[in-house]
């Protein structure tokens, strides 16, 4: 998960929580849930999050980019499993 900056110049944070639902009951037990929350300027934290922010735009860009090298890595993986199973 990034830190997204927003146009209005806030931050979306990544924020982890914690649940328990009752371990006692069968089916039931911890659930851990990503999230995120919205921070401004005044938060203590603000500028060092900001630093390692991206816009929405940018982090769609990185997604992208990441789905075509994975693309390319997986079309080399096969090619290398078919060279090895006719050895």
């Amino acid at each position: 998960m990034q830190v997204i900056r927003l146009p209005d110049g806030r931050l979306r944070v990544p924020h982890s929580v914690l649940a328990d639902t009752g371990a006692d009951e069968p089916g039931r037990g911890r659930i851990i849930a990503d999230a995120y929350v919205e921070i401004g300027p005044d938060d203590p934290d603000y500028d060092r999050l900001l630093d390692q922010s991206l816009t929405e735009d940018e982090l769609a860009e990185r997604r992208r980019r990441w789905r075509d090298e994975d693309a390319e890595l997986l079309r080399r993986f096969e090619e290398w499993k078919t060279d090895r199973s006719e050895d």
